[in-house]
């Protein structure tokens, strides 16, 4: 299942069974009755993906489930608002179990919300297989970040480091890939990314900056990911306890230089990666320039991230299936990496109800194409 908002890509897709539309006021009803087709609902909770205030019309959604329910939190804030801490209560009490994907926002929940501690698990955040065909290496060193942009993202930040780097030879390119997060486009259009463009050209970057504001396939953005020397994630938030991006750089074996936001500083402290200050390009420079020249610090960083990487790809789960313990694909399609939004449902199969009026049916299965 999917939501959509103003702006989204409206093309069919026959993995869909059922779009929610935000334009629609009461769309959590239909979105309740197509997920009550499955046997089990899995709803990923973000504050900003859903309709309402904070996200709020998935409330009534799970109020009105008659299937067991899984809530996977991909944020628990530190300090919410009054109104988010009784939202994401709410939530609690009406799902049927809980994960988060940290042990941070497993015990922010705990500690910072009143919530039944018996329903919270801890599954960690999973991985594609970073496998396929070998990616030739660049001429010059190829530094990337991707993922759905917008405010926050700490791309400025990187490109300032950037600038900083002009003297190494051969100097970096550095990719921005993902296009606009939905929600920023709605409310600031491309403002965002605009900046960005004009600050590349006013540090004298521009040319070494490739934009892609795109989605990318499972294979192109595999194939990008394996390119890169390093993954920049220069976040401005310290609130992020889950980052998709991360665990799909460090399943690569690519090193990583993170701000300090709690799944970074979870994952990377004397692992895989290094952990600079926020918004201090100075020390984002430095720590690509170690990961650059420093003889053996590349290889020793990648050498990190291969036990977590093995792990990583034991946990994931994708459509039912999950990879051999010898690391080997497992049948059926793999997830792709995290570049696109993850809404209401991994629902698993669907049920054959005994009787269903033909109402229902064209509810759950309207004409044409599943949207």
């Amino acid at each position: 299942m999917r939501v959509t908002a103003p702006g989204d890509d409206q093309r069919p897709d026959p993995s869909v069974v059922h779009t929610w539309s935000t334009r629609n006021a009461a769309g959590w009803r239909g979105a309740a009755t197509a997920l009550n087709a499955f046997d089990v609902a899995v709803v990923q909770h973000e504050y900003g993906v859903y309709p309402g205030t904070d996200g709020e019309d998935v409330l009534p959604l799970m109020r009105r489930l008659t299937v067991p329910s899984i809530v996977v939190l991909h944020t628990v804030l530190r300090q919410p608002s009054a109104r988010q801490k009784t939202l994401l209560e709410q939530i609690v009490a009406a799902a049927g179990a809980v994960v988060t994907m940290t042990g941070t926002a497993h015990d922010r929940l705990l500690v910072g919300y009143a919530v039944d501690p018996a329903k919270v698990s801890v599954i960690p955040h999973g991985a594609a297989d970073a496998v396929g065909a070998a990616t030739p290496r660049r001429t010059r060193p190829h530094l990337l970040t991707w993922g759905l942009l917008g405010p926050g993202k700490g791309i400025e930040w990187a490109l300032r480091a950037l600038a900083r780097l002009q003297d190494l030879d051969p100097t970096p390119t550095y990719t921005v890939a993902g296009r606009t997060h939905p929600k920023v486009i709605e409310h600031q259009g491309e403002a965002y990314r605009a900046g960005l463009h004009r600050l590349g050209a006013e540090l004298g970057v521009a040319h070494a900056v490739d934009h892609q504001a795109a989605y990318h396939d499972e294979a192109t953005l595999g194939a990008l990911v394996r390119s890169a020397d390093v993954v920049l994630l220069p976040y401005d938030s310290a609130e992020q306890v889950t980052s998709g991006v991360l665990i799909e750089a460090v399943a690569a074996g690519v090193p990583v230089v993170a701000t300090p936001f709690p799944h970074a500083v979870e994952l990377l402290t004397g692992g895989p990666g290094l952990v600079v200050p926020h918004r201090d390009p100075t020390a984002l420079a430095a720590a690509i320039r170690r990961i650059l020249t420093e003889p053996g610090l590349s290889a020793n960083l990648a050498g990190r991230s291969r036990p977590i990487a093995a792990d990583l790809r034991w946990r994931r789960w994708r459509r039912g299936t999950r990879p051999s313990p010898d690391g080997s694909s497992p049948a059926g399609r793999p997830g792709s990496p995290r570049q696109r939004r993850d809404h209401v449902a991994r629902p698993g199969r669907r049920r054959r109800p005994r009787h269903r009026d033909a109402g229902a049916r064209a509810e759950l299965h309207p004409p044409g194409p599943a949207q």
